[in-house]
């Protein structure tokens, strides 16, 4: 019998109770004991991951749109993801999402690095079973959506890392450029310069702020 620690990070109690229930089918038809906990926000998912020893055999199922932390330290699941992968380096981390756009998939192939990556809409009970094995015994495995985008190569080259997420989040708040030298730990001419950057690699150049926002919130930047 192996022993795995699963974390669910998801605040939708009807995902997170599926995700338990496969778990239960996996257990006994493989052999498993899975110790489960669930956390439906980052504050919670935390204050777990921070008693999980490092050595130990982990899984995690990671939902990317979660309301950022109390201390806004972590804006994202997606920030929650890079934690993890620093703190617990031998964890297994499934990504499900349903975010479907190439830009924001793709940056999470980046920056997490999912053993397992699944679209919420193409998740069916048979799938999630074979993915979960897939990912404790062989990973990584990716719903069909995401090896659609991989096999096209549509997966863009734009990455936007925790800054530059940072950047636009702030500014989706209404805070005022001249502020975010105080909040984000840059010169204003290097916010300058990552956010005309964000611009380039949207292709909307010379365009306002809140075109930068408006297709940063369409791909689910923020």
């Amino acid at each position: 019998m192996q022993n795995l620690n699963v974390l669910i990070v998801e605040d939708h109690p009807i995902i997170a109770n599926a995700y338990r229930l496969a778990l239960e089918s996996i257990s006994q038809a493989k052999k498993y004991e899975f110790k489960i906990d669930v956390a439906d926000s980052i504050d919670k998912a935390i204050s777990i991951i921070n008693s999980i020893d490092s050595g130990d055999q982990t899984l995690i199922f990671l939902d990317i749109k979660l309301e950022k932390s109390s201390d806004k330290k972590y804006l994202s699941g997606e920030d929650l993801g890079i934690e993890i992968r620093q703190v617990l380096p031998n964890a297994k981390i499934i990504v499900a999402t349903t975010y479907n756009d190439n830009y924001r998939v793709n940056n999470i192939l980046k920056s997490i690095n999912p053993d397992g990556f699944f679209i919420k809409n193409d998740i069916l009970p048979n799938e999630l079973l074979s993915g979960i094995i897939e990912v404790i015994e062989n990973p990584p495995y990716y719903s069909k959506t995401v090896q659609k985008l991989i096999r096209k190569h549509i997966t863009s080259e734009i990455f936007l890392d925790k800054i530059d997420r940072q950047i636009l989040f702030e500014l989706s708040l209404g805070t005022k450029m001249k502020d975010l030298p105080n909040i984000i730990p840059m010169s204003m001419g290097g916010i300058e310069r990552r956010k005309r950057q964000m611009k380039e690699s949207f292709e909307i150049y010379d365009k306002e702020d809140k075109y930068l926002l408006e297709i940063a919130r369409l791909k689910g930047f923020i």
